[in-house]
């Protein structure tokens, strides 16, 4: 016991204190729509998945059409549809996502605010598809009329970090669990579960950017993060304990990971 609490990685907390830890941790975890794991394509999936609940008995929701109606979310087919229009040839051969693979990585797809001088009802729908480069550390916005197919804009930023997609998070997890920062991980799981940790898919996963300017000292092996991809990636046992990995923060974009204090 005495060696668990000695640990330095955080302890498997377990009981009441597992809520309040969980919540200091999962404080910065935003929800599907605004960016977290999955992004816009929860939002449709979850209109959809949602049943109602009414005098006791449980409704499906009803069938998804091709197309959404006004501010409705997107549909699976108008989200497919957005993200086949928005990776051109150019980019989809130059561009890397998380694994290093062609084509850049996909964030979020959500449906676009009307531009002020679309005309009420008759305005067109469009999905904003948002990228990670990879190769170029960079954030692609590509703006897609969903109804015609065409990309209307597209923006281009560096020093910007969107929430990780759940792809990205897995990949965190991935090199958590290779890395020798990662015993006290594989240490903690083994304790919570007998069993021996060895890749994302017995985790549950969930996690922030990493902002550099809200720690007083950053280690030199994180003095790039904000221009590179850097996570906290956030695990728990699946049906069991969360284990604290707050203190260790993963560079997507060198596949590293570092350690603060």
């Amino acid at each position: 016991m005495r060696e668990l609490v000695r640990r330095h990685l955080g302890k498997v907390v377990g009981g009441t204190a597992v809520a309040v830890a969980a919540t200091a941790v999962l404080v910065g975890v935003t929800l599907p729509g605004a960016g977290e794991p999955g992004g816009g394509r929860a939002n449709a999936a979850d209109a959809q998945q949602n049943a109602i609940a009414k005098d006791g008995v449980v409704e499906a929701a009803p069938d998804e059409g091709e197309k959404g109606i006004g501010s409705d979310p997107l549909t699976d087919a108008e989200m497919e549809r957005a993200e086949k229009a928005s990776v051109s040839g150019a980019l989809r051969s130059s561009a890397r996502d998380v694994e290093g693979d062609r084509g850049p990585q996909l964030l979020s797809t959500n449906l676009s605010e009307p531009e002020p001088t679309d005309a009420g009802a008759a305005a067109p729908r469009r999905a904003e598809v948002v990228y990670y480069d990879y190769k170029k550390d960079v954030v692609i916005t590509k703006t897609v009329n969903v109804e015609t197919g065409k990309v209307e804009n597209t923006n281009t930023t560096s020093n910007a970090q969107p929430p990780p997609s759940q792809e990205e998070l897995v990949e965190g997890a991935q090199l958590l669990i290779a890395d020798p920062l990662g015993k006290g991980l594989k240490q903690d799981f083994k304790h919570a579960t007998g069993k021996a940790l060895t890749g994302p898919g017995q985790l549950q996963l969930s996690g922030m950017i990493f902002r550099k300017e809200t720690v007083e000292r950053v280690p030199s092996s994180l003095a790039e993060c904000g221009k590179h991809r850097c996570l906290q990636v956030v695990t728990k046992v699946k049906k069991g304990p969360w284990i604290d990995t707050r203190a260790l923060v993963v560079d997507l974009s060198t596949r590293s990971v570092g350690r603060l204090g």
